[in-house]
């Protein structure tokens, strides 16, 4: 039976001449199983209008029961029990965003869409997931406080470059994780060597053997040297004779660091590390990790297409020239009418103790930290509920706004003071709360919205150092049950109004050759005197703000911008973002952004890029595509400044997530350290919780069963001792002078937690490269300081180890260290620098830089 899906009255076609003809079908068969239904379709290149996934489904669901087709099954379930897949690279692709027209996904593929009942979770992938969410210290299956499906969608969309990123994914590399550098050896450590070569003390079992080495050696060539050395000695050592060099593996005695691959001796860390203390270099001959303990569990989600939630153009989308029985989507470039709210009231469990005051609100439509427009209520006097029920007009066009646009509400009060004896008003910002106007699918938000706020900290409390990141949040207050909630209304449409992700090709290229032509013509015209004036701004530093003149001179030379990667932020922070024209002619410019791909790395000039101030994704997609050539070593460096940028991300999928996700997936050592990032951040910062929560479950399902039992070791762990330094600072809140009594309480409560099973071994959180053993309680104390620390001392658990000092922790419960973190980063990176310019300087000994580290990690 052969079932019409048209953008007419479905018919039932008999003749399969006729069904060709038209080329409007969907073709159904019913399924013994009733597993699968296999829906075939075909659409015509000249389709405008189109049906969503939505639609689509519906109008099978209709035909299928008005022609008693599969009645067990079509009666019994409804549209939403099923789902859409289709065949992409040898996988089955879920068509999962249910507003999305078709024509998106099968335009330039050809083949079956199968629909299919929506499978449900199996009793082990639900634990699976509980284990996950332990891990993450937060549960991100619960949707209970979201507007819309961004949280559900990002997870599904990061399937995709995680599964790409585990494919390509080297198992033995990623088993060992070499710790390696492309910077050439400073001079400062070249001349510590004598003859470019270096002594290896090789230990297997209870036996070692010294041997000389180039630095230049790559593993496998010290293991081929040292194998024909040894061997006449192949008993003594007791190496079987049949295996060879390339059955074994170099490991820092002591430490989970080996040397594996084809870099040489001197690009890996430790020994360069070793030559710079003066120190022996011990390593240890052994069998490599087995490549099976990385395994990743299978995923039971369909994969999500890259081009799911992405938009058509605005030909494809626009109501021009349409009968109205086509229309399914309005482009938000056909609506000329200004943007508007409508502020309902605020409603509040309790009011605070305060006396009492008026408010208003202030609603402001931001891009970044560029302000689009601004409005606000008249004043009112605050209750538990105050009512405006008034519309604000904004000056700005709905199709001037662009992707990223948020709308920020502040719940603002009048206080009056005496200065000079003239009485002055001035506001205070009570609460706030923000809505991306344009959702993570580029549809117009419609209709009305209750956002719970979130609570302004006071100056005295903690929180307040992260206020400004803060504000930017499109997350609402998780609180509702006292936090103050205020409902707006947004205009509805009969349809979704879609922001188009671009104009078609045709009528694009007039406009491209048109700046084209202005950047020939602004290169030559720009006067001498301009062009000093323009070189000055561009050299200015980026704390510095620009001018309305500046900005207009750097954009009206915009083309010279960008010949001068230097400029682009500057450039790109002049740009009148509320204007379409003016968004489109700068995506325009950075197709053709040659100088910039083509440039030196300048990590700090893609990292302003990536501040508050730029939304745009494209802008943001070109600064990380530069950070693409990093080394791990320099991911590692910044990566506490990546992951505060997440925060500056309109949506939860970015180019900067899939960044750090495929870094994280290739190092061992980066996918330690960003696990604990993400996962202070999500303990500590309630408006980032579910953002950093998604990036951080990607991660853990494909890092491997052996490190997510790590990071159970290392969770249970911490836990169990900040219970423990928890009531240590109950016992002497007040107290600076820490008695004999309060360390004996102290010991005694680490002796029950040894005795009831702490993980017997697990990586240090602040270098995973060593692995902890069990406590010498008797070297434990507590810190006399306000927050109670606990001093602990670990033996070390690997027996390789040549080193008799424990592993110290300073545990501390109540702070936040990112200060003394960044601090510590500083530090590193002024060493580095120094060691790059070759000066035989070393800032601070090692050993202080891992106190430091510890301290910062702890």
């Amino acid at each position: 039976q052969k079932i019409l899906v048209s953008d007419e009255e479905p018919k039932v076609l008999r003749e399969e001449a006729r069904r060709r003809r038209r080329k409007k079908a969907i073709t159904s068969s019913p399924s013994t199983s009733m597993d699968q239904i296999a829906v075939e379709f075909v659409l015509p290149t000249a389709v405008a209008g189109n049906w969503t996934v939505e639609q689509v489904k519906a109008q099978v669901w209709l035909k299928a029961v008005t022609s008693n087709l599969c009645p067990d099954f079509y009666q019994r379930f409804s549209p939403d029990h099923c789902i859409l897949l289709y065949p992409k690279k040898g996988n089955m692709c879920e068509i999962y965003d249910k507003h999305q027209v078709h024509w998106t996904f099968l335009c330039e593929r050809k083949g079956d869409i199968a629909l299919v009942p929506r499978p449900q979770p199996s009793d082990e992938s639900a634990q699976y997931q509980r284990y996950l969410n332990y891990l993450i210290g937060y549960d991100v299956t619960d949707v209970s406080n979201v507007h819309d499906d961004e949280l559900e969608f990002t997870r599904r969309k990061l399937l995709t470059p995680r599964r790409v990123e585990l494919s390509d994914r080297d198992p033995r590399l990623y088993s060992v994780d070499p710790w390696v550098t492309r910077k050439p050896l400073p001079e400062h450590l070249l001349s510590k060597v004598s003859n470019n070569h270096i002594l290896l003390v090789i230990h297997i079992s209870t036996v070692s053997q010294t041997i000389k080495v180039s630095i230049g050696d790559t593993p496998a060539q010290v293991l081929a040297s040292f194998f024909a050395k040894m061997a006449n000695k192949r008993l003594l050592l007791g190496i079987p004779e049949d295996v060879c060099e390339a059955d074994y593996v170099l490991r820092v005695c002591g430490r989970e660091e080996y040397l594996y691959g084809g870099k040489p001796l001197q690009n890996f860390n430790w020994i360069r590390q070793s030559m710079k203390n003066g120190e022996e270099i011990h390593l240890v001959l052994e069998t490599p990790p087995d490549p099976d303990l990385d395994l990743v569990q299978k995923e039971d989600w369909a994969q999500v297409d890259d081009c799911t939630g992405v938009a058509g153009t605005h030909e494809q989308l626009t109501i021009d020239e349409k009968d109205h029985e086509r229309v399914f989507t309005i482009s938000m470039w056909d609506c000329n009418r200004k943007f508007r709210v409508k502020v309902l009231g605020i409603d509040i469990p309790s009011l605070p103790k305060v006396p009492e005051f008026i408010v208003f609100i202030e609603a402001s439509i931001f891009h970044g930290q560029q302000l689009l427009a601004q409005e606000r209520t008249t004043s009112k006097t605050f209750n538990e509920e105050v009512l405006w029920n008034c519309w604000l007009e904004f000056n700005i066009k709905i199709k001037d706004l662009p992707k990223g646009a948020r709308l920020n509400l502040q719940v603002n009060s009048h206080i009056e003071y005496c200065l000079l004896m003239l009485s002055k008003t001035k506001s205070r910002l009570l609460y706030y709360v923000n809505l991306l106007l344009i959702d993570h699918r580029s549809l117009l938000r419609q209709g009305e919205f209750i956002l719970h706020m979130w609570k302004m900290p006071e100056k005295s409390e903690e929180s307040s150092s992260s206020i400004n990141a803060d504000k930017l949040t499109s997350a609402t207050n998780p609180d509702k049950a006292s936090s103050m909630a205020v409902a707006i209304l947004l205009d509805k449409y009969c349809y979704p109004v879609v922001l188009p992700k671009s104009r078609d090709a045709s009528r694009a290229a007039p406009a491209a050759a048109e700046d084209a032509e202005a950047g020939e013509r602004g290169q030559r015209e720009m006067p001498n005197h301009l062009k000093k004036q323009f070189e000055a701004i561009v050299a200015t530093d980026p704390l510095h703000p620009l001018s309305p003149e500046d900005k207009e001179l750097l954009w009206h030379f915009r083309h010279e911008c960008l010949r001068d990667p230097r400029a682009y932020p500057k450039l790109l922070s002049s740009v009148r973002w509320g204007k379409q024209e003016d968004v489109l002619a700068t995506h325009r410019l950075l197709e053709r952004s040659s100088a910039w791909d083509s440039s030196g790395l300048d990590v700090g000039l893609a990292m302003q890029l990536l501040d508050c101030h730029y939304s745009d994704a494209q802008v943001r997609s070109m600064a990380v595509r530069k950070l693409e050539t990093l080394e791990d070593d320099d991911v590692l460096r910044y990566l506490l400044q990546l992951v505060q940028a997440v925060k500056f991300e309109p949506y939860h999928d970015s180019a900067l997530v899939r960044f750090l996700l495929k870094r994280a997936l290739r190092s061992k050592r980066i996918g330690h350290f960003l696990f604990w990032f993400l996962r202070s951040e999500i303990a500590q910062s309630m408006h980032y919780q579910q953002r950093y929560a998604v990036l951080l479950e990607a991660y853990l399902r494909g890092c491997g069963e052996a490190m997510l039992q790590d990071y159970r070791k290392q969770v249970e762990m911490t836990e169990a001792l900040q219970k423990v330094t928890r009531e240590m600072k109950a016992m002497s809140a007040d107290k600076y002078d820490i008695t004999a009594q309060v360390v004996f309480q102290l010991r005694q409560k680490l002796e029950t937690l040894q005795s009831s099973g702490l993980p017997e071994n697990f990586r240090v959180p602040y270098d995973p490269g060593l692995r902890a053993g069990a406590l010498m309680i008797e070297q434990c104390k507590v810190m006399a300081s306000k927050k109670k620390p606990l001093w602990l001392q670990f033996k070390r658990a690997d027996p390789t180890t040549l080193s008799k000092d424990p592993i110290g922790i300073i545990f501390k419960d109540g702070d936040d260290l990112r200060q003394d973190m960044l601090i510590l980063q500083i530090l590193l990176i002024m060493e580095s620098i120094w060691e790059t310019e070759s000066l035989d300087l070393c800032l601070l000994p090692y050993g202080c830089i891992s106190t430091g580290n510890r301290i910062g990690q702890g």
